[in-house]
């Protein structure tokens, strides 16, 4: 059997005018900044009506990611549509897509089959440039910083220790690390630089926990781009840099509004890595989400041990967030992958690599349950090659830790596959009331916080500082920087930070190989790993399958 494609099924979508979809939102007309027909900006104004009461916060989560894939952005959507199907109120906030990986290895991400964010090629191509405008603002601070320097370095930056790279949203491994300000005095200082992808900037993490335009201000003016030849922090506020980074970003920080396949209103806003950063759309989007609906369906990174934790441990504390339920995603091709099998045998019924994969699972639901206090509900994307079987072994897994496992056939039924999955959700919020509770205490020392969630999340055995990182915390406890939260820099594809390690592993240390400051952010960052800020371009790259027709048509998106 043949099946269309994702982007021949947005093609087919017949979209509403933004201007109804706004309706729909209760957004007056007067609200929105139309880019085009089908997109707009919606006025942070609207998030200080007093007039609306906040609805009930779902996180959609996902198990370890595997090659298998989740489906963990496609269920966010479905499930907004069964929501908005069983008569609720709703409202999705996603993440934007980054080019890099459109281009690279993942293609479109904008959900997939019939449960999809539309119009999908614009919200993967540009979209409404708030990436640019974060990658104009951060090269920005770049140039003024190096401009610094060249006037007479008033401020006695040591170039030696610059902390601040450039940035492009693209996978480019070429310019990880470079040599710049050749040829001359006139060209600037000659010194070691680099790039990151835009979406591991400081700038995008900024961008995504700013409340308001004077939050955005107060963030970046603490953002430190390197520190003098004794050893003081330098801020994008002693550069002056500011006010024309705020001037950039001003229209940037005002949510998208799109759509769902089934006219579900939808914000799609930001998006940081969660291997790399912290891994959730805005605050504003999921703030207006919240003030909008009786019901916000957000997604957070990656598995639970990265995106939902620094859901949970970032985003929720800095923003006073706590949600009423959280979505685990699985399949039953993924959990037999960290059971052992390649993906060329997935299709075959395998009761024992499932026993050694479902761990996986069910360590992810036990911590959002007995680390977060949180109700829970279990959605396994099912696909044609699962069997009976199979599916009712993880239904009693699961079962025995008091979650529900729901079946999701949103890739191919849209929001009516997502319907029992909206049911269960909404008796999580009616009936079972969590205890939200933080994986540490934002006081406890930068060691005591990275161990905790070591221990506590990844179920490791204990952590690891190099000799140079414990100069490294102490140097930032002395600068203050104690008493922020931690985010971890770890790869995505296991709960310990050596990616060979599927499952669940047990009796694993994690090593911490670097500490660095966001301090516009507000966390420490803990790096563990071989961690790639600028990713590079597979051997066949996505790109190479993209084409234009005469017509302006695009293929090739996924």
């Amino acid at each position: 059997m043949a099946y269309l494609t994702d982007i021949e099924i947005a093609h087919q979508c017949e979209m509403k005018p933004i201007t109804e979809i706004a309706k729909t939102a209760g957004i007056d007309e007067s609200m929105i900044d139309q880019y085009g027909k089908y997109k707009a900006k919606v006025d942070l104004s609207l998030m200080n009506d007093e007039n609306r009461e906040n609805g009930k916060l779902i996180l959609v989560t996902a198990i370890t990611p595997t090659p298998a894939g989740e489906g963990k952005t496609t269920t966010t959507i479905g499930l907004a549509d069964g929501l908005k199907r069983i008569g609720k109120n709703v409202v999705v906030a996603l993440r934007e897509p980054s080019l890099g990986p459109v281009f690279g290895v993942k293609g479109g991400a904008a959900g997939g089959g019939y449960a999809q964010v539309v119009p999908m090629e614009d919200i993967n191509l540009h979209f409404t440039g708030d990436f640019h405008a974060i990658g104009a603002a951060n090269n920005l601070l770049a140039a003024l910083l190096d401009n610094h320097i060249q006037q007479g370095n008033k401020l006695g930056i040591d170039v030696r220790k610059i902390t601040w790279k450039r940035c492009m949203d693209m996978n480019d491994r070429q310019l990880r690390f470079i040599v710049d300000g050749l040829n001359g005095k006139a060209n600037g200082t000659p010194r070691e630089d680099g790039f990151d992808i835009t979406v591991a900037s400081e700038i995008m993490a900024v961008f995504c926990l700013a409340n308001s335009i004077t939050d955005l201000k107060e963030r970046l003016s603490r953002i430190i781009v390197a520190y003098t030849y004794d050893d003081q922090p330098v801020t994008a506020g002693d550069l002056n840099a500011v006010g024309a980074m705020t001037a950039l970003l001003k229209d940037a920080l005002k949510p998208n509004l799109v759509q769902t396949l089934e006219g579900t209103p939808a914000f799609v806003h930001g998006g940081p890595f969660a291997n790399i950063a912290h891994g959730c759309n805005s605050v504003i989007a999921t703030k207006l989400a919240l003030k909008l609906g009786d019901y916000a369906v957000t997604e957070a990174g990656f598995g639970a041990d990265l995106g939902a934790e620094k859901f949970l441990d970032i985003k929720c504390r800095m923003a006073g967030l706590t949600p009423s339920a959280v979505v685990v995603v699985a399949t039953v091709r993924a959990l037999k992958m960290h059971g052992g099998l390649s993906k060329k045998e997935l299709t075959n019924e395998d009761l024992t690599a499932l026993e050694k994969g479902v761990p996986n699972l069910l360590r992810h639901v036990s911590n959002i349950k007995d680390v977060y206090k949180l109700p829970c509900v279990v959605a396994v994307n099912r696909f044609p090659t699962d069997t009976d079987a199979e599916i009712n072994f993880i239904i009693e897994k699961c079962r025995e830790l008091g979650v529900n496992t729901i079946l999701s056939n949103v890739w191919a039924e849209g929001g009516k596959g997502g319907e029992e999955l909206a049911r269960e959700v909404v008796r999580l919020c009616e009936e079972e009331k969590g205890d939200f509770t933080f994986a540490y205490d934002s006081n406890d020392t930068i060691e005591n916080k990275i161990r905790a969630i070591v221990q506590k999340v990844y179920r490791g055995a204990d952590v690891t500082f190099l000799p140079a990182v414990k100069k490294q915390i102490r140097t930032l406890t002395a600068l203050g920087f104690d008493k922020t939260p931690v985010c971890m820099a770890k790869t995505q594809y296991s709960f310990s930070d050596n990616e060979k390690l599927l499952g669940a592993p047990e009796n694993f240390k994690v090593t911490v190989r670097n500490i660095k400051i966001s301090a516009g952010a507000g966390f420490v960052v803990a790096l563990t790993g071989e961690i790639m800020t600028m990713p590079g371009l597979p051997k066949v790259p996505a790109a190479e399958n993209i084409d234009v027709d005469e017509n302006g048509v695009i293929t090739g998106l996924f």
